[in-house]
């Protein structure tokens, strides 16, 4: 379970280093200082001037000026802000916290050090000026680092929904392209088997009942176990069965023994679909091999089929949403981790995926 949320923790970051920032020259001033309170008040003050410089510009300079592609307008504005804090820090130094009985000792104090020496004093107030518009700079810059860096982060959350969001919508557009005419030849030949083998067609009912679940809400979950995927392979390829004849040589080997892996649902099934599609002739001699193999979290399926008399293997039209597609979706799923070789002759198909299912 999180500690704390994605938006409470910048919260949290920010009163823990402002945290930090009251309490260690507290800590610093009462341990080696004596306690001078004068001191830490007007390190305090100083420091609240920092932070109101930080926030205006972090707030509302960079997200409504730079962020908007207003950079000339940002600039400017950020110098004013540097100019009327310079003013605001010097009516603290110069009135508020200007103690003049000790300015007069510290000067007593350097003529005596001095004294017989020809040293030339160096320009306290511009040096003071110059130490805060560095630092007020410095202040700006980082900044307007960490808001450029959040809208980037933003963007790459939104880029990963919109991956998400399209992930989600292939899944349910193949979850409803996956042959419509699968289902309707399913149901006719269970209906001719009725009355030739009664248990095989309740069989067959039994089968396409456990896959239409799977389809339906199984794989509504992002993550799949694999057995449950090759079980859904199998029943998909058993009611295919129903309807080859003697002449489709069909050889399938699914994995049996294997340790369980999550995967993606409804991965394979394209490809399958495809060889069976495209694969099966009614006039003369055709074949399906489909192999798969699992080895530790190597996942490795080969499919080849025959082309069928008459068809033709199109790009795009292999399956419902096609293998341009499924290269799509294993590329946002998969990203380095898979490889996808698809070789065609004039005589047959084949598809050869391997899968890396965790780094």
């Amino acid at each position: 379970m999180k500690i704390l949320s994605n938006k409470k923790l910048p919260i949290a970051l920010h009163v823990l280093a402002w945290g930090i920032i009251i309490l260690i020259p507290r800590y610093l001033i009462n341990t080696y200082g004596g306690g001078n309170s004068h001191f830490l008040y007007h390190f305090y003050t100083n420091t609240a001037i920092y932070g109101l410089l930080f926030y205006i510009n972090y707030r509302l300079l960079v997200p409504r000026l730079y962020l908007n592609e207003k950079h000339l307008q940002y600039f400017l504005s950020a110098a004013g802000l540097i100019i009327l804090l310079s003013l605001l820090m010097w009516y603290f130094n110069d009135f508020v916290f200007f103690d003049k009985e000790r300015e007069e000792q510290i000067a007593k104090v350097m003529n005596e050090l001095n004294k017989g020496k020809d040293v030339i004093k160096p320009p306290i107030r511009q040096f003071m000026m110059y130490e805060y518009f560095f630092t007020s700079v410095l202040i700006c810059g980082f900044s307007l680092g960490l808001g450029v860096l959040e809208k980037l982060t933003r963007h790459e959350k939104e880029r990963k929904e919109l991956e998400k969001e399209r992930l989600n919508s292939e899944l349910a557009y193949l979850k409803n392209q996956i042959s419509p005419h699968f289902f309707f030849n399913t149901l006719n030949n269970i209906y001719s088997l009725i009355g030739i083998d009664a248990s095989e067609a309740r069989e067959a009912v039994l089968k396409l009942s456990k896959l239409m679940r799977y389809l339906l809400y199984d794989s509504e979950q992002g993550k799949v176990m694999l057995s449950d995927e090759i079980g859904f392979l199998t029943h998909y390829i058993d009611l295919m069965k129903l309807r080859l004849n003697h002449k489709v040589g069909l050889s399938v080997a699914l994995p049996e023994n294997f340790t369980d892996l999550g995967i993606p649902p409804l991965l394979f099934i394209p490809f399958v679909e495809n060889a069976f599609k495209h694969g099966v002739s009614n006039r003369g001699q055709s074949f399906i091999d489909i192999k798969m193999t699992v080895d530790g979290t190597q996942i490795s399926l080969i499919i080849k089929n025959s082309i069928a008399a008459g068809g033709q293997h199109v790009e795009g039209q292999h399956t419902g949403i096609g293998l341009e597609n499924v290269q799509k979706r294993l590329k946002l799923l998969f990203p380095g981790k898979h490889h996808l070789k698809i070789v065609q002759t004039n005589d047959d198909f084949m598809v050869e995926l391997h899968l890396e299912t965790k780094s």
